[in-house]
């Protein structure tokens, strides 16, 4: 059997994009075959049915109805389908055979700019990653289609460097070389959700420069590498092929160095939460969540680059902090302005819009409203005189003969459609108002026949219709066909209830209203295509003007965040320090109860406070406190002020964190491993001037493992003249509180925790000095451990303690057979612990002296002894300051900055109080409530 000439039509098209689901037009609907029905059917749940097509069986068939195309389009594009749009190329009623059809739009992930489904406040983009394996180049290239952002950059391949740049735009689609290697490929997957298209090698080489020279009529292609100019022009070229339809919105070529931004590894990235939550995946909980009170879809995509891409310049970081603290000294102006900046639309996706031609006569009602607001945003730019807010005042373009076409000849109301008419103000175009004119004086004739035929047949429910069929009618419902005058009307139609008539006169009148409404509507498709080519000549200022708007509104919601949460100024310095007074973390602050975050102070540097080692239990606070410097230099760098009494930050060059643990099962990574990965990579790209967080490194295996690899990490960064960076060591591995006084630059620090009886209290404070325990079965009982199980844990410890009371570790590579002396005793990784402990807790120096004499005695035991169990270098052992009253010293400070104790469990006990429910409790149940109440009372 021979395919039918429809289906035959059909195989032709799709034989051109057969990576695509085939969109193809029959009538009002957009029909699919074949496969494209079948997964289409699946992931719109669809009914699929069937199509005689020529063959022995029939083709699998769905349809969507074409008025409805755009929901199911975004349905497949966000599940990573390509859609191509087969269109009607002629007048079905014009046309002899088979209608004229071709792909007319092919909408990727990449390229969807339908701003009704798209994220308003994030970018949409495409990529292309091109790659030299005999240069080791790699060149990227993004671009956002719907505002015409056009962004590029190369670097000599390094697998985590593109990564990082691809987790910072996070594009829906990225375009490879058919050759890419399948290890790239997946290590993309794995940090996120994007379609790869597969071009062939020819496709980057055809042309690009010819490409690259038109769109951009100012880039000279001399001045750039080949391999930028090949994934550039291959992107340009997909573009262009797909949207077939001009780009005159990307115009501006931007290259840029990785290095001219804060670096910010992927795994940092999501670590911090920058722009969406670890658990939820959301904005809410991310530090743009906090950060983004901006008014416009401009400003909210503006903001998110800033965040993702903090400055490295100190003069421009200061700009913008100069421009935040000027906004904040004139606050009544700022109100205004915000309620300016709420009244303008998305201007650059607008632009993106009439460049495509797929803008509507509503949108331009928009654009003009936006207009419309600019002078008066630029009158208020005026009172405001730091440097970057003079910029913007001298380049707004205020686009008033944009405003003044489109206010001449739009209406303010128009239709959706643009080929429905009622597009086109009065006064505008002769022509058109003459059609309006003859096509109102229609209608009224028609109104008034209504009227007049009502009074000559005396049918009062007598009406006059129209529909597209038969056009204008009178009908007459048949219970009163008898008062019908004898040969007054033509019989048209028969319905079940009612008769359709015409008249002579009403045809005519007919043919004249409809011949005026057709004229209409095709003049007003014509002048609007004249106004929109118009508008289409100012892309580029217009697109100037989106920028500055969009700038402004995101140094306004600085401003605005700034003044909510009691955020200071920072002062950027390029001085290695990072002074940070009463810091807080700005996401916690903000979910936690008003003003109970407690705030800390950090002092970092590269010189004697480099590496500060951090130890507490868990659920104390060490990780909050290590993210929020981390978020606090980011924001600095961002230009915003930061959440601090007061604070001193030197610009950093790389931001690298190493905090939590998760298996990568689905790749057979474990725990370790990726955590041994990310360490590497830290160690492998950080400079002196960065700053690194680490949070438990060396926990994912057996803690002589963890521990010596731990340590090995310290002394790396500490002695190694690449690094020496400011860092952050949240540890678990006590012993590595012994490197200060051995290593230059490291410095303890832990978090205060108050024991009150057989329950701990976690203060949030950091302070100096190390913590001498854990806190693990404390912190298992506050999680809710069974009471059983609690019981056992401390049995077990308490046994093992009193087994290895006697065990002492000592560097396993010592080979002397030097006995322990009285002055080692102060380090319990020597001694039996209770005896060490007794010594410890003599003040006086004639009982410390005895409690040593007795330790002498009843510990006589050599380096070789214990060998095997030993730990720690002997040599920086021996090296540790044992002074017992400089110790009670450092610890009698750290309690002076700890809180009152007391004070806190008072205001837990009122707390409870006023929470009690006594209505809803038994006279037993308050009474037992009451004992309880007064006999925690007795003991505060």
């Amino acid at each position: 059997m021979a395919l039918t000439p429809m289906m035959q039509q059909y195989l032709e098209v799709k034989e051109d994009c057969r990576d695509c689901i085939l969109f193809f037009r029959l009538g009002d609907f957009y029909e699919m075959f074949f496969e494209d029905a079948e997964i289409a059917s699946k992931e719109l749940e669809l009914v699929l049915t069937g199509r005689e097509c020529g063959l022995d069986k029939r083709a699998p068939m769905c349809g969507i109805p074409f008025h409805a195309a755009n929901s199911y389009i975004s349905r497949l594009v966000n599940k990573g389908y390509k859609i191509a749009i087969c269109e009607q190329l002629e007048d079905p009623s014009a046309s002899k055979g088979i209608v004229r059809r071709g792909i007319v739009k092919v909408i990727t992930p990449g390229t969807y700019t339908d701003s009704s489904f798209l994220e308003e406040n994030k970018n949409n983009y495409i990529m292309s990653l091109y790659m030299e394996k005999e240069k080791n180049m790699t060149a990227l290239c993004f671009a956002d289609v719907s505002t015409g952002d056009f962004n590029c950059t190369e670097t000599s391949f390094d697998l985590s460097v593109v990564l990082d740049e691809i987790s910072k735009y996070s594009p829906k689609e990225i375009l490879i070389q058919e050759n890419l290697d399948d290890e790239i490929i997946e290590s993309i997957k794995e940090r996120i959700q994007v379609t790869f298209s597969r071009l062939g090698e020819e496709f980057f080489l055809a042309k690009t420069e010819e490409v690259i020279a038109k769109q951009f009529a100012n880039v000279k292609t001399n001045e750039y590498s080949a391999i930028l100019l090949k994934c550039c022009g291959g992107l340009l070229k997909y573009v262009m092929e797909t949207q077939k339809t001009s780009l005159n919105h990307i115009n501006e070529f931007n290259y840029y160095s990785i290095v001219d931004y804060l670096s910010i590894d992927s795994n940092s990235r999501r670590n911090l939460e920058l722009t969406e939550s670890l658990r939820e995946k959301s904005k809410k909980g991310s530090l743009l969540w906090v950060m983004d009170k901006t008014n416009t879809a401009m400003g909210g995509r503006q903001l998110r680059k800033w965040i993702e891409q903090p400055l490295i310049d100190k003069t421009s970081i200061q700009k913008r902090l100069d421009s935040v603290e000027e906004i904040l000294s004139n606050m009544s102006i700022h109100e205004d302005l915000k309620d300016a900046l709420k009244e303008i639309y998305d201007i650059e996706r607008l632009v993106g819009k009439i460049s495509s031609k797929s803008v509507n006569a509503k949108e331009l009602i928009f654009l003009k409203n936006s207009i419309e607001k600019i002078p008066y945003v630029k009158n208020i730019l005026g009172f405001f005189q730091s440097g970057l807010m003079a910029d913007m005042y001298e380049n707004l373009d205020e686009l008033q003969d944009i405003y003044k076409l489109l206010d001449e000849a739009i209406l303010e109301s128009p239709s959706i459609s643009v080929k429905e008419g009622n597009i086109i103000k009065e006064g505008y175009n002769k022509e058109v108002d003459e059609f309006k004119i003859a096509k109102a004086h229609g209608k009224e004739w028609i109104a008034s026949l209504e009227n007049s035929e009502r009074e000559i047949t005396g049918i009062k429910s007598l009406k006059v219709g129209y529909n597209k069929v038969f056009g204008y009618y009178i009908e007459i419902t048949k219970s009163n066909l008898n008062s019908i005058p004898e040969g007054r009307y033509i019989r048209k139609q028969t319905l079940a209830n009612a008769e359709r008539f015409i008249t002579p006169e009403l045809k005519e009148m007919e043919e004249k209203i409809l011949g005026a409404e057709e004229k209409l509507i095709n003049l007003e498709y014509e002048i609007f295509v004249q106004v929109r080519e118009e508008v289409e000549k100012h892309v580029d200022r217009m697109q100037k003007t989106a920028k500055t708007i969009a700038e402004l509104d995101c140094l306004s919601s600085l401003a605005v965040i700034a003044l909510e949460n009691n955020y200071c100024k920072p002062k950027i310095t390029n001085n290695e320090e990072v002074c940070i007074e009463e810091g807080r973390h700005p996401v916690v602050e903000k979910i936690i109860p008003s003003g109970s975050f407690v705030s800390n102070n950090i002092n970092i540097n590269a010189s004697d406070e480099q590496l500060l080692v951090i130890t507490g239990p868990n659920m104390a606070g060490k990780s909050t406190y290590m993210r929020q410097v981390a978020l606090i230099v980011i924001m600095a760098q961002i230009g915003s002020f930061v959440p601090a009494k007061a604070a001193k930050i030197s610009v950093c060059d790389k931001i690298f964190t190493r905090i939590g643990a998760s298996d990568d099962l689905a790749s057979g990574k474990s725990t370790f491993m990726v955590e041994m990965w990310e360490v590497s990579n830290i160690l492998k790209n950080a400079t002196n001037k960065s700053l690194i967080l680490l949070d438990e490194v060396g926990r994912g295996t057996s803690t002589y493992d963890g521990l010596s690899i731990a340590w090995a990490v310290v002394e790396y960064i500490c002695n190694n003249k690449r690094l020496k960076c400011k860092t952050l060591f949240a540890t678990h591995y006590h012993e590595l509180t012994k490197l200060e006084g051995i290593l230059e630059g490291v410095k303890n620090y832990s978090v205060s925790v108050k024991e009150i009886g057989s329950d701990i209290v976690f203060l949030r404070k950091i302070i100096r000095g190390g913590a001498d325990q854990s806190y693990g079965i404390e912190v298992a009982k506050l999680a809710g451990l069974p009471d059983e199980v609690i019981r056992r844990a401390k049995d077990i410890l308490n046994r093992i303690e009193n087994e290895s009371a006697n065990d002492i570790n000592i560097d396993q590579f010592t080979k002397t057979n030097t006995p322990i002396t009285k002055e080692d005793s102060n380090c319990d990784l020597y001694l039996n612990r209770d005896a060490a402990i007794s010594v410890n807790e003599q003040e006086d120096s004639k009982e410390k002296e005895i409690a040593l004499d007795k330790l002498e005695d009843s510990q006589s035991i050599s380096l070789d002894q214990v060998k095997k169990d030993s730990l720690i270098n002997k040599e920086k052992l021996m090296s540790l300051d044992t002074n017992f009253e400089e110790k009670k010293k450092a610890a009698d400070t750290n309690l002076s900055l700890q809180m009152d104790f007391g004070d806190i469990e008072k205001e837990n006990l009122i707390k409870e109080i006023t929470n009690i429910d006594i209505l809803n409790m038994t006279p037993m149940d308050g009474f037992n409530k009451l004992y309880e109440l007064i006999k925690r009372a007795k003991t505060l």
